[in-house]
């Protein structure tokens, strides 16, 4: 239905941007292979995945078409959601969950949080022949602007919103933190997700 949203990035985060398109500002969920492509460029495009549910009508934003096809396949397989399709791809590059789907890798997905043996399995029979017919051949079709909080305060509020309890995700963060100063917000909890 929506194809694409291009405008004026109006807000930046580990799991959410806001583009001003037209005067309306669309709330697009992203993953943090999107947030770490992200340019510091004031327009932007992404694109969609548009979710209608009961309760509420969701945007995707991807920063190219194969990390939106991925997406579109995860979330095909009987017992992987939105969310969970977002973590896989928050915590493995498109890329290499199509070398675990193709190499029928299962720990690499097992690796994910939520991911079990099951569901590890699930994905890699469901998506073993349809993973190699993507077009694997995309640029990067975004760019976008800056950020407000410190690390470790985007790190956690990522982290909340897939799932973790602030409790649970702090000590992980400083930690790596304290290890690792210059530690990118993507790295923070793509660390922080491998320890969850």
């Amino acid at each position: 239905m929506i194809e694409h949203i291009s405008g004026k990035l109006v807000e930046k985060n580990p799991t959410h941007v806001v583009i001003d398109c037209g005067g309306v500002g669309y709330f697009l969920n992203i993953s943090l292979n999107t947030f770490s492509k992200l340019s510091d460029n004031e327009n932007a495009k992404l694109l969609t995945h548009y979710v209608v549910r009961e309760d509420a009508h969701l945007l995707y934003g991807f920063i190219d078409r194969t990390e939106r096809d991925v997406f579109r396949l995860l979330i095909a397989v009987n017992g992987v959601g939105v969310n969970t399709a977002r973590v896989i791809l928050s915590t493995l590059t498109p890329g290499q969950v199509q070398d675990a789907i193709s190499t029928e890798n299962v720990d690499s997905l097992k690796a994910v949080k939520g991911i079990g043996a099951k569901t590890a399995q699930r994905i890699i029979i469901d998506l073993k022949d349809k993973i190699n017919k993507l077009d694997t051949d995309n640029e990067t079709v975004m760019n976008a602007v800056s950020v407000n909080n410190t690390s470790k305060e985007e790190a956690l509020s990522a982290l909340e919103v897939l799932g973790f309890t602030r409790k649970q995700a702090i000590k992980p963060i400083e930690k790596f933190l304290k290890n690792e100063p210059g530690l990118t917000v993507e790295e923070l909890i793509k660390q922080a997700l491998k320890v969850l």
